[in-house]
């Protein structure tokens, strides 16, 4: 399973006065959690208090202006990727202190923890091209932001 399979237009959203704007972690969060709920049986604050419970163990900033929240939901029957992008950086917490601005949450089925890693290891792999990662900021919507991950996750996945 590649990125795309995880992964719809609707997931994808950019901080701008058109999607609306974030300016803190718990925003990000919340706004990641409304993006993850689009389409799977499960309510938004459930998504939301599963992604604040594991940025209470540890950041999911992991370095280079990235974060990729994730967790596992009892009830889902596949994973769901949702993306965030935020061209004025966010603090997150993250490992290296800088802040974040390219958040890629991932929730997927507690029964499935093997393909939960496999998930994050390809979100990862995706985002670890600087030029990319440029590239992604510089996107004016969610759709065009998608658009640009559908043809780089082609080749990545």
């Amino acid at each position: 399973m590649g990125v795309l399979d995880i992964l719809s237009a609707d997931n994808v959203s950019v901080s701008n006065k058109a999607e609306g704007v974030v300016r803190s972690k718990a925003d990000a969060l919340r706004r990641l959690a409304a993006l993850l709920a689009r389409g799977v049986p499960v309510p938004v604050d459930d998504i939301e208090r599963v992604l604040v419970e594991r940025e209470k163990l540890q950041s999911t900033g992991v370095g280079g202006g990235v974060a990729i929240p994730h967790g596992a939901i009892e009830g889902l029957e596949r994973h769901v990727g949702a993306v965030l992008l935020c061209p004025d950086p966010i603090d997150f917490d993250a490992i290296d202190g800088a802040p974040v601005s390219i958040l890629f949450a991932v929730i997927g089925p507690k029964r499935a923890a093997g393909e939960h890693l496999k998930t994050l290891a390809r979100v990862s792999r995706l985002l670890r091209d600087d030029e990319f990662r440029k590239r992604l900021l510089g996107a004016p919507s969610g759709a065009d932001a998608f658009h640009l991950i559908a043809v780089e996750g082609r080749t990545t996945s």
